[in-house]
């Protein structure tokens, strides 16, 4: 028996990665791309953070529909979700032709979806700003529905694109967030600081839910990761051993 290699990555928006550049025409390259990345968490192996990933047990589900290269860019922050968050789906978004598979997910009576947007950007009738909160200890009794946040993973501008022009999303509620601080997002540049990157965005549905560590787990994760991505960008020969790392350590040290 070949032994499991830690490192390997397993989750949904990975596989979603190995099925986008299966069936590309021609190599994607990334910005960095000549640096060598763990397959696992997309880090240079000086910094690699698998044996960090947190598996955070939570009744709450993400469905996240991402842009054409979203999956293949090694900043992304749906990948971090999907290590953290037992329960989250990856989809390459399509117009006409969505996939069969989110189509049920979004239809499994087991699953309240939340279609996670702006709410000046859709009919006011469709706008909510709470989610029914769940115990963790309850899986789904037949009159619970747990809550699926689905998330536009892309640009700001593929966002609304995929908002505007996704008609089975219709019938979705809108959850529109009212966070109470700006982003703290660092490996892509916005010029506002209330546009938060896909991690930060199910931190605040996370926490919303009433899932608070679950959410502080996530956000904890992902400044470890922005901390480590930026380190080797700047070739830095070890990870840091920061605010972020002990900030990780201390809520693995907590009681779950």
């Amino acid at each position: 028996m070949n032994p499991i290699d830690p490192c390997a990555p397993g989750h949904a928006v990975a596989r979603l990665r190995a099925a986008r550049l299966a069936a590309a025409s021609k190599p994607f390259v990334a910005r960095g791309s000549r640096t060598e990345r763990c397959p696992g968490c997309r880090l240079a192996p000086s910094h690699c953070m698998c044996h960090l990933q947190p598996a955070t047990p939570t009744p709450a589900g993400v469905c996240l529909l991402m842009g054409d290269i979203e999956a293949l860019k090694p900043s992304n922050t749906g990948w971090i979700i999907a290590d953290v968050v037992p329960d989250t789906w990856a989809f390459a978004w399509s117009r006409t032709a969505p996939d069969p598979a989110m189509l049920a997910l979004l239809a499994d009576p087991r699953w309240q979806p939340y279609l996670v947007f702006p709410g000046e950007y859709a009919e006011p009738a469709r706008v909510v700003s709470t989610v029914a909160e769940v115990a963790p200890s309850v899986a789904s009794p037949a009159n619970t529905r747990r809550p699926l946040f689905v998330l536009l993973d892309g640009t700001w501008s593929e966002a609304r694109k995929m908002f505007r022009k996704s008609p089975y999303l219709d019938g979705l509620p809108v959850l529109s967030l009212q966070p109470g601080h700006l982003s703290n997002y660092r490996l892509r540049r916005s010029r506002r600081g209330d546009h938060f990157c896909t991690a930060e965005v199910a931190a605040l549905c996370l926490e919303l839910a009433g899932e608070a560590r679950a959410a502080d787990v996530l956000g904890a994760y992902l400044d470890v990761f922005t901390s480590r991505y930026l380190s080797a960008k700047l070739s830095q020969t070890t990870p840091p051993d920061d605010e972020a790392l002990r900030r990780w350590q201390d809520l693995q040290a907590e009681p779950a």
